[in-house]
């Protein structure tokens, strides 16, 4: 029966076109009817993440190919087609997705009272295309569906962003991606050129000269840069941070910045071998220079939303240093930090959030002492910012274990230099708590205190269960990627 039900099911399209369906739906709601909005957004988000382990079960760990692959003819003159599959590599980032998107709709279920259907039609499109990029099989469309998610998120921003400063934060967001992925579109036009398709199958089997492969590289280096974001062009995730709503902060954390890494996975890596050698100095020192200077920013912020955007980067960055390190310790350790990072920043965010809804601000200086109003959150607090420092026992620790064994072997200064960045992580870190949980309570600018409610609690569970889940049973990941990584290392990619 459990065979048969895997048979019928294992067909990814329905994960995909599930939160369309639910979008669909909704244009035939009148705005005015608010609750059966709220229902129909959250049903259609969570029958797709209940759907999306399905494929987990009858997933061949022992092979790298794509699996559970459908082609659809799109553009047969050009030899395109809406070619989508799924490896070890990519499975879990679509159940990452799944999962954060009901969240995001249930943060927002009580503050949804102007264009409450825009904003969950815009959360579950987004849903769709982010589910789209990591099943992507087709260069082109690896391009567009990347490119069509900063849409949504530019209207979240714009919208129901929380500053006066929104608009212009949302155009910040929406014109560094996009300039940045002109590059991009530059090169797949090129590997079109040579090979006659734009199947991302047939393109790594292709050879390319040495001057074509760096050329190539630089132009998808421009791309995944600005979506990691490695420095200097990190500038548009502060402020799109600091702008967005606590639901758009929470996907923008979890979701939009694995675009680059996967994108480096996925394409610059296995398909420019050569011209990826010949960066990895770069790429080390650019990553490096990132890690030490975002976190003593850092600690220099007084918004707990860029304190904790601030950190995103020093922690992508890290996972940069992993990926070209040309092992399997350090490639493999570092999807696991990506999937670490869906988890915890966006918990940040969340208690971010909580604290807002209440007090109105996010300045560190007017909080303190809230271990005595709210012992429910501080607690909550504390188990995400010793996550967030990558103490043993948690989701992050066994990933950046391995990317500084990965980079160790490649260059002992770069993993020093890492190693001190995550030294400087849990300072930063232990003194953000401390500032807010510890000390005196701020009577002048604090004035209604409240614990955190049930409905704030459950959704802060599936966090806790999966930050643990991941820091002491993690087998079942390297399970999965292991063949994945281990063909990416091996099969001419790295000699």
């Amino acid at each position: 029966m459990l065979e048969h039900f895997c048979e019928c099911y294992s067909n990814l399209s329905g994960l995909i076109l599930c939160p369309v369906l639910g979008s669909i739906t909704l244009l035939f709601i009148p705005n005015s009817r608010i609750r059966p909005i709220r229902l129909i957004g959250l049903c259609a988000s969570l029958i797709t993440f209940l759907y999306s382990p399905v494929p987990r079960i009858q997933f061949d760990s022992s092979t790298a190919k794509s699996q559970f692959v459908e082609s659809l003819r799109w553009l047969p003159y050009e030899n395109i087609n809406f070619y989508l599959g799924i490896d070890g590599i990519s499975l879990f980032f679509v159940i990452l997705t799944t999962f954060l998107i009901p969240i995001c709709i249930s943060v927002g279920w009580s503050g949804m009272r102007s264009y409450g259907k825009e904003y969950i039609t815009a959360f579950l499109i987004r849903e769709f295309l982010m589910i789209a990029v990591f099943r992507m099989l087709d260069l082109l469309l690896f391009y567009v569906f990347p490119e069509s998610v900063p849409i949504p998120m530019f209207i979240i921003i714009g919208v129901w962003g929380s500053r006066q400063r929104k608009i212009k934060a949302a155009y910040q967001f929406f014109l560094y991606t996009l300039l940045g992925s002109l590059f991009m579109l530059l090169a797949i036009l090129l590997i079109l050129f040579q090979t006659g398709t734009t199947d991302l199958q047939i393109s790594l089997t292709t050879e390319f000269s040495e001057r074509r492969q760096i050329f190539l590289w630089i132009a998808s280096f421009a791309s995944f840069a600005v979506k990691v974001p490695m420095v200097p062009v990190h500038i548009w995730l502060p402020e799109a941070h600091v702008e967005a709503p606590t639901a758009g902060s929470v996907i923008l954390a979890g979701i939009p910045l694995k675009f680059g890494t996967h994108g480096f996975l996925r394409f610059s890596i296995p398909m420019f071998p050569e011209a990826t050698l010949c960066s990895t100095p770069f790429i080390y020192t650019l990553s490096a220079i990132a890690i030490i200077y975002t976190s003593l920013t850092t600690s220099r912020q007084i918004d707990l939303k860029k304190i904790i955007a601030y950190s995103s980067v020093a922690h992508m960055n890290l996972v940069t240093i992993g990926m070209f390190s040309p092992n399997i310790q350090g490639i493999g350790g570092s999807i696991l930090p990506m999937l670490s990072h869906g988890l915890v920043p966006s918990a940040l965010f969340l208690c971010v959030g909580v604290l807002y809804d209440r007090h109105k601000t996010r300045l560190v200086r007017y909080y303190g002492g809230l271990v005595s109003t709210m012992p429910n959150l501080s607690t909550i607090f504390f188990s995400f910012t010793l996550a967030n420092m990558s103490s043993p026992g948690t989701s992050s620790f066994i990933g950046e274990f391995l990317i500084l064994v990965g980079a160790f072997q490649r260059n002992s200064l770069v993993a020093t230099l890492a190693a001190l960045g995550m030294i400087l992580g849990a300072a930063y870190s232990l003194w953000l708590y401390n500032r807010v949980v510890s000390g005196n309570l701020k009577p002048d600018f604090l004035h209604k205190f409240s614990d955190s409610n049930g409905r704030e609690v459950s959704i802060f569970i599936p966090f806790l269960v999966g930050l643990v889940r991941m820091g002491v049973h993690p087998k079942v990941f390297p399970d999965c990627m292991h063949t994945s990584v281990s063909n990416l290392v091996q099969h001419g990619k790295f000699h």
